[in-house]
């Protein structure tokens, strides 16, 4: 699979940790940035990434920072992103199972690494349900809803 990858200063650590730990797996990496600790701006990154899982270049994408929160609501600002905050096993699995995520949010200064790269084994893993939950991803997709 082909997974984007971004953070800001505040989720570089991790960020490596994950491409690392996906490179080990199988998995081809492409890191949209940041490259250093030096403070940034996370949209510049979370918005790279979002248009390559949105243009298809990626298959799924990754972002990182402190929270997490503000990384999210970038990617999700992309049209046929699905970008779900995750914060333990649970919201992983469930973002896949119910919400069919296409991209996921972590915030380093929120969890361990070592639950980070379970977070992001058990997203890759799961696989979507589909059934009744369909009706409720077209319902996301359509900006008419609202």
């Amino acid at each position: 699979m082909k997974i984007a990858i971004a953070s800001d200063h505040a989720g570089f650590r991790y960020k490596a940790i994950l491409s690392q730990r996906l490179s080990e797996l199988g998995h081809e990496v492409v890191d949209f940035g940041t490259d250093s600790l030096e403070s940034c701006d996370y949209p510049v990154f979370c918005h790279a990434a979002a248009s390559a899982v949105q243009s298809g270049e990626c298959d799924r994408g990754i972002v990182l920072g402190g929270s997490g929160n503000g990384e999210a609501m970038v990617a999700n600002r992309h049209s046929g992103i699905r970008c779900a905050l995750c914060w333990n096993e649970n919201s992983a699995r469930f973002s896949r199972l119910h919400n069919n995520a296409n991209m996921i949010s972590i915030g380093e200064r929120m969890i361990s690494p070592e639950l980070a790269l379970k977070i992001v084994e058990i997203w890759l893993s799961t696989e979507y349900e589909g059934g009744r939950h369909d009706q409720r991803i077209a319902q996301i997709e359509d900006s008419g809803a609202i």
